[in-house]
């Protein structure tokens, strides 16, 4: 099967540091050759890789921005996060008329479709009391997460779209009955502060197809918009649009403990970062721990402020979205009618659309398609782990050596790459010094071997 990754390696950048494979959660690095190589397989998308590069060599693939004008109606789904990144006294109506002066006729803001998922949640929750904890599918990162290094949790996460899904169905309806247009004429293109929505975007978890049409990078919009408030000049007299406002709580959603705070049941939890989640599902797999009904886990610090595509610092990020929600929290007691209010007129369409299929599996430790050559396949790789040193060196190409063992069980690495193996080969005679430079060399390319002579 193929999966779409946003994240690549620019192999011209590329030095061979290996900082990006040891920050990888799923163990998706390899360096061969003096490159990192991303297996697809593993690979989750979750932006870690990109953070540790201090080369600049892991990048991020959008869509072209003028692929917009491809379409008669140019629809941004506009998370919340993109407007916390703008100083307070830049309006969301400015922003909005900016977006328009760029190309887009429309702006829907994806987290005004935080009723809908949460119904649709609170939904799922109340017919299935026996799987504990149910986690949220909101974030892809994690969903992925558990797909590849917690196969057994799969059956955990809600098979519910998250909100950009819902808002592109809500969009897409909308226009079609407003503006008598066909599916082909409304291009939706998501602005993504993270890698992971993009996979989510071009490689559905769970849908064959996503309902939105392309993915704009947040960071590369973001200096667009901020270039054109820096041309409009102090003295810019705006002319407001009347735009319904955000709800306090759609403004939060996107922010850590955004969803489990609108979520009922008794005992539930919000996590962030990526480590973080990881360390616990670690515990959840192995039942240590237990009565808990709810998991809202994030890949990100702060959850999407901490996006590697937004452009601000993350707290400064959450500050500003909890200025916005508490300015609409007054509004909201005055009676205005929020943008929730007007998804929640077609509410019962998109609850009947807000599902995907069964979520299965990834496992990162599918050896072999055939049950009986994996089994080998596994009996050896604990064979071959346990003539390794077990201090997880990288100096083999692969982030431990159990990875290492995994590979060379599946005919990818060599046991001589390990540095320990050659010393005892050496030491008996088995191997010589060329032999040894040659092996190195295949890792860490010919430059670095050329500089250490």
């Amino acid at each position: 099967m193929t999966f779409y990754h946003a994240l690549q390696v620019d192999e011209n950048r590329c030095m061979g540091c290996s900082h990006c494979m040891t920050s990888c959660p799923t163990e998706a690095i390899r360096v061969r050759n003096g490159k990192a190589v991303i297996d697809e397989a593993k690979c989750i998308d979750c932006g870690n890789c990109f953070k540790a590069c201090s080369f600049r060599a892991i990048y991020i693939k959008q869509d072209d921005f003028e692929s917009i004008f491809g379409f008669k109606c140019r629809v941004a789904l506009l998370p919340s996060v993109f407007l916390g990144q703008f100083p307070q006294d830049i309006t969301v109506s400015r922003i909005y008329n900016i977006l328009k002066e760029l190309g887009f006729t429309h702006i829907f803001e994806t987290d005004a479709a935080t009723s809908i998922f949460t119904m649709a949640k609170n939904a799922y929750i109340a017919a299935h009391p026996d799987i504990k904890p149910l986690i949220s599918s909101f974030c892809p990162a994690v969903v992925r997460l558990i797909q590849v290094r917690f196969p057994g949790l799969v059956e955990n996460i809600m098979p519910i779209k998250a909100p950009i899904d819902i808002m592109a169905i809500y969009a897409r309806r909308q226009l079609k009955k407003q503006m008598s247009l066909d599916d082909d004429e409304i291009g939706i293109f998501y602005i993504t502060p993270c890698a992971a929505k993009i996979a989510a975007v071009k490689n559905p978890v769970g849908e064959d197809k996503s309902n939105v049409d392309g993915v704009i990078n947040m960071d590369s919009l973001y200096n667009r918009v901020y270039k054109k408030i820096k041309e409009q000049g102090k003295n810019y007299q705006e002319i407001k649009l009347p735009i319904p406002q955000l709800s306090s709580d759609g403004v939060l959603t996107s922010l850590t403990n955004g969803e489990r705070r609108l979520s009922n049941v008794p005992h539930s939890l919000s996590i962030d970062e990526i480590q973080n989640v990881t360390e616990f599902l670690e515990k959840v797999e192995n039942d240590e721990i237990e009565d808990i009904d709810f998991l809202e886990l994030r890949a990100c610090d702060q959850s999407c402020p901490g996006g590697i595509l937004t452009c601000d610092n993350r707290f400064l990020i959450c500050e500003r979205m909890f200025a916005r929600a508490r300015k609409v929290a007054e509004r909201e007691r005055n009676g205005i009618q929020t943008k929730e209010l007007q998804v929640a007129e077609d509410a019962d369409y998109l609850l009947s659309h807000s599902s995907v299929s069964e979520v299965k599996p990834r496992s990162m430790m599918s050896l072999d398609n055939d049950i009986s050559k994996a089994m080998e396949k596994m009996n050896l790789m604990r064979e071959i782990h346990k003539k390794l040193p077990q201090i997880d060196c990288g100096v083999c190409g692969a982030p431990t050596c159990e990875a290492l063992a995994a590979d060379v069980a599946c005919g990818k690495a060599s046991l001589k790459n390990c540095i320990f193996i050659q010393r005892n080969l050496a030491t008996k005679g088995e191997i010589n010094r060329e032999e040894i430079l040659k092996i190195m060399e295949e890792i860490w390319g010919k430059d670095i071997m050329e500089y250490l002579k």
